[in-house]
């Protein structure tokens, strides 16, 4: 059988997106540029996200103390004895990556592009960190270059967002999206399954919520708690405090929100790996391609795919 997005697999993949955009493999190289987000330098408040440890993002290449470039090389050693002439995009990936004066940020992300193996960037952000002046020049620069923007929205319900010191509303979310959108530049999104406070009912309402955005893909990530973290601290001294998912559990509840979901939106992740020695809690010892592959498998025995309940 084959699905709405061009081919068998049950589900809108992003390495299947990734092959239709550039016509060969292309992998991100994450960056750390040295930015801070509002929520953390004061601005909006301090201390960052309940379930932030920042250093769980960042690959061990990349850190602030070195350049971009330095750390673009770095990054590509990993995979150039294999893919001699690959593709790379470079992933602005650590805190609020366009957080900061327009010009500053241009300059950034122009040295980055100045690698000659770098074919376009990504930039992970906030939702209300986007500037109508910096969707212009990235707007422009889509003529030569790949350019994404990636939002951590992290829950639909502002009852959530609240609980965790997110510092945005969904509203926010949802306008973001719509001008990035509109500035004709590919947007995704992250989201959280497992807050606490959030039921079953509520983590599917979020399929819902999320495929009216026009975005372009989602990455899902379980919670996580981790060192370093306002809930891991929480976790030291009130484990049930949390409703943490087994693996089987949330491999169920990937696929029923996956049954939901636009088809048109490419899932780019299901979960997120967290670096061993800071992470406190779910311990599934499974890597993300086993994990994806538990996916494929349950949605082949029921028989479903990406899209089977979603109402347009």
């Amino acid at each position: 059988m084959q699905y709405p997005w061009g081919h068998d697999k049950r589900y809108n993949d992003y390495s299947s997106y990734i092959k239709r955009t550039f016509g060969e493999r292309v992998q991100k190289v994450s960056i750390n540029a040295g930015f801070t987000c509002p929520n953390r330098d004061g601005s909006k408040g301090t201390g960052g996200c309940a379930f932030c440890n920042n250093s769980t993002f960042n690959p061990s290449y990349c850190g602030p103390e070195l350049s971009i470039l330095e750390q673009i090389e770095k990054g590509t050693s990993f995979f150039r004895p294999k893919y001699q002439t690959q593709q790379y995009l470079a992933y602005f990936q650590a805190y609020s990556n366009t957080y900061g004066e327009t010009s500053f940020l241009i300059d950034q992300y122009q040295q980055a592009l100045s690698h000659p193996k770098v074919t376009g960037i990504v930039l992970g952000t906030r939702p209300d960190c986007i500037s109508d002046d910096l969707l212009k020049v990235l707007a422009e620069w889509r003529k030569d270059y790949y350019i994404a923007i990636e939002l951590g929205a992290e829950s639909t319900s502002d009852d959530t967002l609240e609980l965790i010191n997110r510092g945005h509303s969904f509203a926010e979310t949802v306008d973001a999206a719509n001008r990035i959108s509109n500035a004709g530049i590919p947007v995704g999104l992250h989201m959280i399954l497992g807050l606490p406070g959030e039921d079953r009912q509520a983590l599917l309402a979020h399929a819902d919520e999320v495929s009216k955005l026009p975005i372009n893909f989602l990455k899902l990530h379980q919670l996580q708690i981790v060192k370093g973290s306002a809930f891991g601290n929480i976790y030291d001294n009130q484990p049930d405090y949390f409703q943490l998912f087994t693996a089987e559990e949330f491999i169920e509840l990937v696929v029923d929100f996956l049954e939901l979901m636009n088809p048109a939106i490419v899932m780019e992740r299901f979960i997120s790996q967290a670096p061993h020695d800071l992470l406190i809690a779910p311990r599934w010892g499974l890597k993300n391609f086993e994990f994806v592959a538990k996916v494929e498998k349950r949605l082949a025995e029921r028989n479903t795919w990406q899209g089977k309940r979603y109402k347009k």
